[in-house]
């Protein structure tokens, strides 16, 4: 992860770009791979961990009528996630995850493993799904991480 998120910053330096991100089931781990590096500065702006519903309405302005609906793990909240940490950041990319980390929460429907990635560069917006093998809490948060860090960076090379 160190030597991904490393890259991700010398890229982002070299293109003068900033970035932010929207997490829920990741607790700040995304903004943490990014700021445990010297010369982070340069490039994050800002990092939201809108862990419960409550945080996702008021603070990112998700509509309860989309929470209701879709659920907090849904590509539906990961988008406005998404499109509102951009609005709130003015970043030149922003990232959003969404996910079940167990070990509970999960259901037949949406299993623990469960995430939604979200990544908006300029006006390109992606939304990806995944289901990661449920090794445990730690391992589905750090694998989220990984590959949100790798997503970036490939929507920016």
């Amino acid at each position: 992860m160190k030597t991904i998120s490393k890259k991700l910053i010398k890229l982002l330096k070299k293109k003068k770009f900033k970035i932010s991100f929207a997490e829920s089931c990741t607790g700040g781990m995304l903004s943490s791979a990014i700021t445990s590096h010297s010369g982070s500065s340069n490039v994050f702006n800002l990092g939201i961990v809108s862990y419960s519903n409550e945080s996702k309405i008021n603070i990112l302005k998700i509509s309860k009528k989309t929470i209701k609906k879709y659920g907090a793990v849904s590509k539906e909240v990961c988008l406005s996630m998404l499109q509102n940490i951009n609005k709130i950041s003015k970043t030149n990319i922003s990232a959003s995850v969404t996910g079940i980390a167990g070990p509970d929460g999960g259901t037949k429907n949406k299993p623990v493993g469960l995430v939604y990635i979200g990544i908006k560069k300029g006006d390109k917006i992606s939304i990806g799904k995944y289901i990661f093998k449920n090794k445990g809490r730690s391992y589905i948060q750090k694998t989220t991480v990984n590959k949100c860090l790798r997503l970036i960076l490939n929507s920016i090379k």
